[in-house]
């Protein structure tokens, strides 16, 4: 393919959609480059150029997308900022942000007015605060960073710590947009795109913006928050569109199949490629979404379950376009023991595993214990160039073997399997467990609202205390029926033993804007009371 940026500025045939509230906005993708040009000019003016790291906390709006090409084209890189993640307070986010401004000595922190007002006054004023609305037409401008330039800087959401930034070149951007056209095995000249995720999300930005932009493919691009008011409309935004291509996660997919209940969608969809991502696919979520949308065509061929991570600017793995995904029972005790023991496919105890299909071309994945779940490594061409300003993270995670991804699995037969983050295991009573296996099953109860199970281990260094926190899905739920019921799910997975089960109000246990349950900061605000609780049953007295 041609250079990021002339891609970016040579595309003419496809258009923008862009969701703006009410209704969509439309513009050719050349319309959209002529004002980022423009703004690009007035950026220079205001002292961005090489070299300048420019915060911004991107949405989805039509402006954002302008606007980070104009940095771009100003010759800047964009520091793009997590956006808040659920049970964040004001205080802490304003924290997070002007910390994470500091390091990267941004002149500016580019968003939305509708965003920076938000910001208390004082805060705007210290981190030079600049809606795109405010930023004017100036001379045309087109000087872009070079290919092994930093570029971007995608800042991860936190989901096992604080945010740190991942560096990216223009020539790991271009590799991976050719990546994903080869791997979804898309035709630019017939494919149009669909998506909601947020361009704060490496997914969203370079899975459902950079790409179909880059290769002239018609975009709708709508919005998180219109997503969450019902989970309807990203399905019935595919159907009005006629979508062929579109990307989501695990999490989003379960509350599009949960809303739709059956209904049928206002057009049949002409739906080719559903990218399935970001965070473990679960063979339930699939078949659910079947179930809901086969009325209107869809069919299990269609869902493409993936792995990748900001750290390879997104995709590594992917299923093959039309290939139906591949699912492993597996001995759910021996997944957490590092072994791999398949199950009778109709063996109740058996934990299911979604294959993410063969890696990338270019991209190379072992483990670091052969034949074992084990860490996954990764080698790509589309690798960042380490963390912005923490030589140390950077020297530990990207080292001579390849990329140290802290998530476990394992390659068979060619196909990569995803198990968990290597902080989803402890250690009780000198045996390793996987945490996810037993928030899963739990996940699965009626009772218990999908999303919202996290197993904390609260106790101090040499004994193991379980505390299971939850959210239940009605609020007159059997309480002790769910807590023993938990019980005894954890009894048959992992051999263990859960201490207390803490039931939480709905959508309070914290996560990163992606669905990623934030465990680090679940446990400390357990610890400190803070966690909006309904009631506490000790298991222990029973």
């Amino acid at each position: 393919m041609e250079s990021l940026w002339e891609s970016l500025l040579n595309a003419g045939r496809g258009r923008l959609h862009c969701w703006t509230g009410e209704a969509f906005a439309e513009a050719g993708w050349d319309e959209v480059a002529a004002d980022a040009t423009r703004m690009a000019g007035d950026l220079r003016a205001r002292g961005v150029g090489p070299g300048t790291v420019v915060a911004a906390i991107l949405t989805n709006s039509p402006l954002a997308v302008r606007g980070v090409l104009a940095v771009w084209l100003a010759g800047g890189a964009v520091a793009s900022l997590p956006v808040p993640a659920r049970g964040m307070s004001a205080e802490e986010y304003i924290e997070q942000i002007t910390g994470v401004c500091g390091r990267t000595g941004s002149p500016m922190l580019l968003s939305d007015g509708a965003v920076l007002s938000a910001f208390p006054e004082e805060t705007r004023t210290s981190l030079n605060g600049l809606a795109w609305e405010s930023v004017g037409r100036g001379r045309p401008l087109t000087e872009p960073p070079a290919d092994d330039d930093v570029a971007f800087i995608q800042y991860s959401s936190g989901s096992t710590g604080s945010p740190k930034g991942c560096m990216l070149t223009p020539r790991a951007i271009t590799a991976q947009l050719a990546m994903i056209l080869e791997m979804t095995g898309a035709d630019p000249q017939r494919e149009r795109v669909v998506s909601w995720l947020p361009l704060s999300h490496d997914m969203g930005m370079f899975g459902c913006l950079l790409f179909p932009w880059a290769y002239d493919m018609p975009l709708a691009l709508s919005t998180p928050e219109r997503f969450m008011m019902g989970g309807r409309s990203w399905f019935g935004d595919l159907a009005e569109f006629g979508g062929t291509m579109t990307a989501g996660t695990n999490t989003a997919l379960y509350i599009a199949a949960r809303a739709q209940r059956g209904r049928p969608l206002a057009k049949p969809l002409n739906l080719r490629t559903a990218i399935i991502g970001a965070e473990r696919v679960e063979r339930t979520t699939l078949h659910a979404a079947v179930a809901a949308f086969e009325g209107s065509g869809l069919t299990l061929d269609r869902f493409m379950p993936a792995y990748g991570m900001a750290e390879a600017t997104l995709a590594i793995s992917a299923t093959a376009p039309g290939a139906e995904p591949r699912f492993l029972a597996v001995d759910g005790t021996a997944l957490a023991d590092a072994r791999i023991v398949e199950a009778a496919p109709d063996d109740p105890a058996a934990s299911w595993l979604v294959g993410c299909g063969s890696p990338c071309r270019g991209t190379e994945v072992t483990q670091s214990q052969p034949g074992a779940v084990s860490e996954l490594l990764v080698r790509s061409p589309s690798l960042a160039a380490g963390y912005h300003g923490d030589p140390e993270r950077t020297g530990s995670r990207f080292t001579e073997r390849g990329l140290r991804t802290g998530d476990l699995g394992f390659v068979q037969d060619g196909e990569l399997f995803l198990v968990s983050r290597l902080d989803d295991v402890i250690s009780v009573g000198g045996r390793n467990v996987n945490l996810r296996e037993i928030e899963l099953a739990v996940e699965a109860l009626d009772s218990v609202h999908h999303g919202g199970t996290a197993v904390l281990d609260v106790g101090g260094e040499r004994t193991a205390r379980l505390v299971l926190v939850t959210e239940p899905r009605r609020r007159n739920a059997d309480l002790g029926e769910i807590a023993r019921a938990a019980a005894g799910i954890a009894q048959a997975k992992a051999g263990i033993v859960l201490d207390e089960c803490v039931f939480l109000q709905r959508g309070t246990v914290p996560k990163t804007p992606s669905g990623k349950i934030q465990r680090f900061r679940a446990r400390q605000l357990l610890l400190a009371g803070e966690l909006p609780t309904i009631a506490t049953l000790d298991l222990e007295t029973g």
